[in-house]
């Protein structure tokens, strides 16, 4: 977590509009500067309101540039980011080149991209862990910025309250200041009158609701009250990963930067977050890979492709779907040019309907209001090709059915008196809220585990595939390139080019079939595991958290493939939309039996009737 003031110039902006050559124009950090803000300066009066000035030609000048956004930001109380020829370069290769984007105050900003794209990259670009090689990076003179960082361990000897509270660094850093006066024994009239500067601006910010405020905080991220004092290392990396987000959040923060906020969180939790960040009023830049959550929270969406970046109007839906209405127009030869005009301005009006019905900032219904249809582009985006329907054998009847099944782990029952049985057509979501239990319970059906209770027997035409949540045990020991590694379970002696095919769907081709496994990253390896689930070609199909690792083009392809499959699924994830437009039956297995319901996920996660259930079920 990094959270800095930085310095207040617009108190002094226009006395010092003459003095083209003063440093204090606005908080600007370019190439040269070592990634930090300006220390927090003393409180002065507020200025004026603005009065008619003459410039001077230099001045001029001067505000005709980038900082030119500084000062009608302090004129104006607005928040704004300005990225002015932003690059960034690794060696030869180009990450960022001659970046040019505007963060205003109000919109919250989706940054997406490939993976390795370097969108969390940028994130810390702006918060000045990583500097530029190139270009300059402003903010609004006096704005706080907020960071979610990824390190569990930085916190380990503060408690959890404390943690939470360090996120507003000034106003933590005067709160320790003024305790460690009154501490100390040699109270002199010097100590006292600082102490009392010290009061004066404690109340000022709200301190004496600093406690209070971040247990709020932690209690509406799901750390029970009994953890707020207890050292941060006493807490699990789900926990911390709540913990720091409750620090970043905490007080308010001008410009609030998050990467990958939802990881291990829970439903409620997600919810409590889309509903606090939809109606926050600051700047907000998120990476995630949740597209339910992008929808919910997103004003804006700032897309990373080829080295360049832009910022397009709308949530990710709109701009997934009217990208790709774009680039189908762009394909169609045939249709008139007033025909394609009217066909994106009537997806932009259905969707502005639509979205003005959500839980989304009217921000952003006010610009879709607005926006140019110049503004739709083709996406240059590359998706892979996950088709699922090329089985070798239709399913009969009997697909599975399962008897009392029940596993225990480590620490107890993971689950107990599992009883269903599998229908033509079902795509089951199958929750639980230990995902040692969903884990466990896949190990079971694939019969990579057999010590468990009660029975399962799959009908004798079903053919099965899987993806597990920890792949390892398929490239682990393995010294080979892809197209040998695929080959394997093929089934047959296929040729090298018919194997080729079930990897090029997954965006491998050229040499890249020559990689060897050892060196793929965790992305290519869960690629490499649909090519062979593909290959496979079987009629019922099993996933356990598939998007792991996934870029949202693989995620979307995914979400197609499923939805598109005329076989079974049995699934678990985390991804909201994936599981809402896949799942038409919902299987919740408990340490206490299952909930069974033929319903969608929304309905099944909003239902009252279900939410006793489940109380009763994990009690």
């Amino acid at each position: 977590m990094i959270s800095f003031r930085f310095q207040t110039i617009g108190q002094k902006l226009l006395p010092l509009l003459n003095k083209p050559g003063s440093s204090e124009h606005g908080v600007q950090r370019s190439k040269a500067d070592n990634g930090t803000a300006t220390p927090p300066q003393k409180t002065e009066p507020a200025i004026s309101p603005p009065q008619p000035f003459n410039l001077s030609t230099s001045t001029i000048k001067y505000l005709s540039t980038l900082n030119l956004f500084a000062y009608l930001c302090a004129l104006f109380q607005l928040s704004m980011i300005s990225v002015s020829n932003l690059s960034l370069r690794y060696g030869k290769r180009t990450l960022f080149e001659d970046v040019n984007l505007k963060f205003t105050q109000g919109n919250c900003y989706g940054v997406i991209g490939a993976n390795g794209a370097g969108k969390s990259t940028f994130l810390k670009i702006l918060s000045g862990e990583v500097n530029q090689t190139s270009g300059s990076v402003a903010f609004t003179p006096g704005e706080r910025m907020a960071v979610l960082k990824q390190n569990h361990y930085e916190f380990d000897e503060f408690s959890v309250l404390e943690t939470v509270m360090i996120g507003h660094k000034e106003l933590y850093a005067i709160m320790k200041e003024k305790d460690a006066i009154y501490m100390k024994e040699d109270f002199t009239e010097k100590d006292g009158e600082r102490a009392g500067e010290l009061e004066n601006l404690f109340a000022e910010m709200d301190g004496w609701n600093m406690e209070s405020n971040a247990a709020t905080m932690l209690s509406n991220l799901g750390i029970t009250e009994d953890n707020h004092y207890k050292l941060l290392k006493e807490l699990d990396n789900t926990q911390k990963v709540r913990v720091l987000l409750a620090q970043a959040l905490f007080g308010n923060p001008d410009i609030l930067l998050l990467d990958e906020p939802t990881n291990d969180l829970d439903i409620e939790t997600i919810a409590w977050l889309e509903n606090f960040l939809a109606d926050y009023q600051n700047i907000v830049l998120v990476v995630s890979h949740d597209r339910h959550f992008l929808d919910a929270v997103c004003t804006h969406i700032v897309d990373i492709d080829f080295a360049k970046m832009s910022i397009y109007t709308g949530n990710y839906t709109f701009w997934y779907e009217s990208s790709q209405l774009a680039l189908k127009q762009r394909s169609d030869q045939n249709k008139k040019m007033e025909d394609k005009v009217k066909e994106l301005q009537e997806f932009i009006r259905r969707f502005s309907a639509n979205a003005s019905k959500s839980k989304q900032a009217t921000s952003r219904k006010k610009a879709l209001d607005k926006i140019d249809i110049t503004e739709i582009k083709a996406s240059s985006r590359k998706y892979p090709a996950i088709i699922f329907n090329n089985t070798g054998r239709e399913a009969g009847d009997q697909i599975l059915q399962v008897e009392n099944l029940g596993k225990n782990g480590n620490e107890g029952i993971l689950f107990d008196k599992v009883t269903f049985m599998v229908n033509k057509g079902d795509k089951i979501a199958v929750l639980s809220q230990n995902s040692l239990a969903t884990a466990a319970f896949y190990d079971v059906l694939t019969g990579r585990d057999t010590d468990h209770r009660g029975e399962f027997k799959w009908g004798v035409t079903i053919s099965t595939a899987d993806i597990p949540n920890d792949n390892s045990e398929y490239f682990a020991g393995k010294d080979e390139n892809l197209v040998d590694w695929l080959r394997e379970y093929s089934g047959t002696e296929a040729d090298e080019q018919f194997v080729r095919s079930f990897l090029g769907r997954m965006l491998f081709s050229g040499e890249e079939v020559l990689k060897n496994v050892k060196v793929l990253s965790g992305g290519e390896k869960m690629r490499c595991m649909f090519s062979r689930m593909m290959l496979q070609q079987a009629n019922l199909l099993m996933f356990d958290e598939p998007t792991n690792h996934l870029d949202l083009e693989s995620i979307e392809a995914l979400n197609n493939g499923m939805k598109d499959f005329k076989g079974a699924i049995l699934f678990t994830s985390r991804d909201h939309q994936l599981t809402e437009t896949v799942a038409n039956r919902i299987i919740e297995i408990t340490p206490k039996g299952t909930i069974d319901k033929l319903m969608t996920y929304d309905e099944y996660i909003n239902s009252s009737d279900v939410a006793k259930l489940r109380e009763e079920m994990y009690a």
